[in-house]
């Protein structure tokens, strides 16, 4: 169950970080619970996914998760570059994510 918690964690990041672009388009009371919401969510299941996992594998996961999650979400929803090098370095954010994974 913390694996699941740690995906959630995860997604969380990425929405508190497409918040921070949020706020910096527009600076609305929506925009600023986006981003707020996002990271608040984030962090509850991040703290419940540390209960049972390492903190430095959550942790690495969880940053993993959520830069390469990020990366992607600005490529489909904001218009940034979807180079093949942008690519191959996110795909090896999320290869080592999932080596920390099999090695705990």
């Amino acid at each position: 169950m913390s694996w699941i918690y740690l995906v959630i964690a995860g997604i969380g990041e990425i929405l508190g970080v497409m918040g921070i672009n949020k706020v910096n388009q527009e600076k609305s009371l929506f925009a600023f619970t986006w981003l707020i919401g996002g990271f608040v969510f984030s962090f509850i299941f991040l703290t419940l996914a540390m209960e049972n996992l390492p903190m430095g594998t959550a942790y690495a996961v969880w940053t993993g998760i959520g830069t390469a999650g990020s990366a992607v979400a600005g490529m489909i929803f904001f218009n940034e570059s979807a180079d093949w090098r942008r690519i191959i370095f996110i795909s090896m954010v999320i290869a080592a994510a999932v080596g920390l994974k099999l090695m705990t």
